[in-house]
């Protein structure tokens, strides 16, 4: 095992959760869906405690089947409405025909990729690509597609060069690219069933496998 990790990342179990407040029963309520992924090590023990948290991601699930409002920016964001806006051409979720050509079929639903955070101790060793793979196969059930635009502005930090974050934001992108996104109107997109997102983490199961936790 590595040194610079506190633990196998083979180890790292992901919890999945959506929230809403108890009151909004009806479908129309919860629009868009809002959903917490937390990446942990799975029991205590393997890594000091303060360690065992790995990462949080955020998604967001639209409806492309119906008309979307601007209190949807809330949990979408503006550039989201703007690319659905842009992207399903007919009632009933059809897309664009660019997209339409290579996208597979299934529920007319769109996952954005709000945001990830990935704990200090974690960083650096290429886990937020494929948390990132992981939760998305994980959704793919509920969507067609998942997007995520990529801004420096993202990633601005009072005190901090423009040129850092121009930096950060291209290797945001890279990563995205490397788990099989790709970029279409200056927007990230991706299959939710593409392989790429099953791809994404052999390398590490190659890598950790052998040295896996069985107890």
């Amino acid at each position: 095992m590595s040194p610079a990790l506190p633990a196998n990342p083979l180890s790292i179990e992901l919890t999945v959760s959506h929230r809403r407040l108890w009151w909004h029963v009806a479908e129309e309520d919860e629009q868009p869906e809002l959903w917490d992924v937390s990446a942990d090590i799975w029991r205590i023990g393997l890594c000091p405690d303060d360690e065992r948290h790995v990462a949080d991601i955020n998604l967001a699930v639209a409806d492309l089947s119906g008309e979307q409002n601007l209190m949807d920016s809330v949990g979408l964001g503006e550039w989201a409405l703007e690319f659905i806006a842009e992207t399903v051409i007919e009632p009933g979720g059809r897309l664009h025909h660019d997209l339409e050509r290579w996208i597979t079929p299934g529920p007319p639903r769109l996952v954005v990729l709000r945001r990830i955070t990935v704990s200090e101790p974690w960083r650096g060793h290429g886990l937020g690509g494929v948390l990132i793979a992981s939760a998305l196969r994980i959704m793919a059930p509920s969507g067609r597609l998942a997007a995520c635009r990529v801004s420096p502005a993202d990633f601005h930090c009072p005190g901090q060069d423009r040129m850092c974050a121009e930096l950060a934001s291209l290797r945001a992108g890279a990563m995205l690219e490397r788990i099989g996104f790709r970029r279409w109107r200056e927007v990230h997109i991706i299959d939710l069933r593409s392989p790429s997102l099953v791809d994404a983490g052999i390398d590490m199961m190659r890598q950790w496998w052998p040295h896996r936790n069985e107890s």
